[in-house]
């Protein structure tokens, strides 16, 4: 019963972080992780090969939130709109939730980006390997590594994954 309800927190995590970029709330996202947070996107093939080359790499949760501030006030780029799909979690190791021993999951993830007046297409596609631990606020991401198939990410990345 514990393991599928850590599934169902997971997953819900997993809704509730593609709901709030998709809604835009780019604010809520450095919330979903802890304080010392590392979020990287990363090529399929530097991940497979051990290389630490990264096209995102952030390390803080005050990083996350520079991110946002510079997407919502610096960068200028084309709007567009995402929706992310995200495939059911799978636990790869239970752990305690705490800092020193996290939940390690992963799940795969499309994102399809829609230009105003335009048709949609697939964005990035790829799978999350996770570490996740307890807070007082609930699940909270220790660690997200988006590890993306495609060799090329369509124009430049601006909206976190």
């Amino acid at each position: 019963m514990q393991r599928l309800l850590l599934h169902h927190a997971i997953d819900r995590f997993n809704a509730d972080y593609a709901a709030a970029l998709d809604s835009r709330r780019f604010d809520d996202w450095p919330g979903c992780f802890t304080e010392d947070a590392r979020y990287w996107v990363q090529a399929r093939e530097n991940f497979d090969r051990g290389l630490p080359l990264a096209l995102l790499a952030l390390e803080s949760q005050g990083m996350l939130r520079d991110r946002i501030y510079g997407t919502s006030h610096t960068i200028y780029h084309g709007p567009y709109y995402t929706r992310h799909v995200v495939s059911p979690a799978r636990v790869t190791a239970p752990g305690a939730g705490t800092a020193d021993d996290p939940i390690r999951a992963e799940a795969n993830y499309a994102v399809f980006r829609t230009k105003p007046g335009s048709v949609s297409e697939v964005y990035n596609v790829g799978r999350y390997i996770d570490a996740f631990v307890h807070t007082e606020a609930g699940l909270k991401l220790q660690e997200r590594r988006c590890v993306y198939d495609s060799e090329m990410v369509l124009n430049s990345l601006i909206y976190p994954i």
